[in-house]
């Protein structure tokens, strides 16, 4: 799960992360006040949406407004989150669509000396955080790690005791960092550790974390995300989640307990297994096809399930053709192919619709497919399912 950049920002508060004064505003009036009750001579009003790059993005609706706005008055506070609210934020990350703006924070400023990466994530290879830094602070740091990943600097630490002094000390040798911010930097690197483990983050990323003239680290930004399996025990983080910038069907799945991603293709994809489901899409591809999502109904989908699966698909108005691809182990091809029929029935299919079913009770399943009154092309197979799912959008 995702969540703002002034939300991530109040959890680092609570941790002890250092992050300077904000206001979230609304409207432009709302900014303005804010821009005043922070009290200094600049701010900065900041766009908020799940999408990053948002200082060289653009708003679709004044292409001269970026994401991010430096500004001196109350005045110019409300102006620029006039230009932003309510618009579209386009950014690397948004696609031409862009994402709207329902929401600004206006940040206090600060004097910069430097700007510096840092971030965490899980090292699977070796089971542990892995705390990453960089001088090029402010750059995409996907660009960084391909065109000069001699400047990303790691260390792997065990989240039981945290970041210790000594790789801090480390790290601070490889950023230039000396003198007293090094107990600055030894603060807010190991707080923010123990906010990624402690929280159950999947990324916490600061760029740019800045170092002030006075040699303070600050977090000048901040993105962070959760496992979404673990928020049971964050209710205060659950909280934070935002249906707004989430994708409408994949809210409505999540409610019906679907596994479900929309992809950019044409052909709709219903699957029985996380890695069942990653291959269908991979034999889709194989055979000239573009997968149009991901969606894993369980092992243990029932009829409601599945016609919700095949409402949530056929209103993507880019399919051309949906591919059922079914492994009955848990659950019996009888009973899947019965939940098939009755949601075809129920829904009611404009596209072609080619099913493939294995396993437990597999002959008893086709043959309720082949004697139910529905228009399904079956399959042998799934590399002859992804062939016929294939030639049917070119028919």
């Amino acid at each position: 799960m995702k969540v703002h950049e002034f939300q991530a920002k109040q959890l680092l508060r609570d941790a002890g992360v250092s992050v300077l004064r904000n206001i979230v505003a609304k409207t432009p009036e709302e900014a303005a006040a804010a821009y005043t009750e922070l009290g200094g001579k600049i701010a900065v009003v900041k766009a908020q949406i799940h999408a990053g790059g948002r200082g060289k993005g653009t708003i679709k609706e004044k292409p001269e407004q970026h994401g991010v706005q430096l500004v001196k008055s109350a005045d110019e506070a409300k102006t620029v989150a006039a230009n932003m609210l309510g618009n579209r934020l386009e950014t690397i990350q948004t696609g031409p669509a862009g994402q709207k703006v329902n929401q600004v924070l206006v940040e206090a400023g600060c004097d910069i000396a430097r700007e510096l990466y840092l971030g965490i994530v899980l090292d699977r290879a070796v089971s542990k955080p892995v705390l990453m830094v960089s001088t090029e602070g402010g750059m995409e740091i996907e660009k960084v790690a391909e065109e000069t990943p001699e400047l990303i600097h790691k260390e792997h630490f065990d989240p039981h005791f945290g970041l210790q002094a000594y790789q801090v000390r480390k790290l601070c040798k490889k950023l230039g960092i000396e003198g007293a911010s090094v107990r600055s930097a030894h603060k807010f690197m190991a707080a923010l550790c123990n906010a990624y483990v402690k929280l159950d983050c999947s990324l916490a990323e600061i760029n740019p974390l800045v170092v002030t003239n006075d040699g303070e680290l600050i977090a000048l930004d901040a993105k962070m995300t959760f496992d979404s399996n673990a928020l049971y025990r964050h209710p205060n983080v659950q909280e934070f989640r935002d249906l707004a910038e989430e994708d409408p069907a994949e809210v409505r799945a999540g409610n019906a307990g679907l596994s479900y991603v929309k992809l950019d293709g044409n052909i709709a994809c219903l699957v029985n297994g996380a890695g069942l489901a990653m291959s269908t899409m991979d034999l889709i591809k194989l055979h000239g096809g573009e997968p149009a999502n991901f969606l894993d109904v369980g092992g243990g989908a029932n009829v409601e399930q599945v016609t919700e699966a095949f409402r949530i698909i056929l209103d993507d108005p880019n399919v051309k053709a949906v591919l059922v691809n079914i492994f009955g182990g848990i659950m019996r091809c009888t009973t899947i192919a019965n939940a098939l029929v009755e949601a075809y029935k129920t829904v009611g299919f404009t596209v072609p619709l080619v099913v493939r079913l294995e396993g437990t009770e597999v002959e008893e399943g086709r043959k309720i497919i082949a004697e139910a009154d529905v228009d399904m092309i079956t399959a042998e197979g799934l590399t002859d399912a992804a062939q016929k799912v294939v030639a049917a959008i070119s028919a």
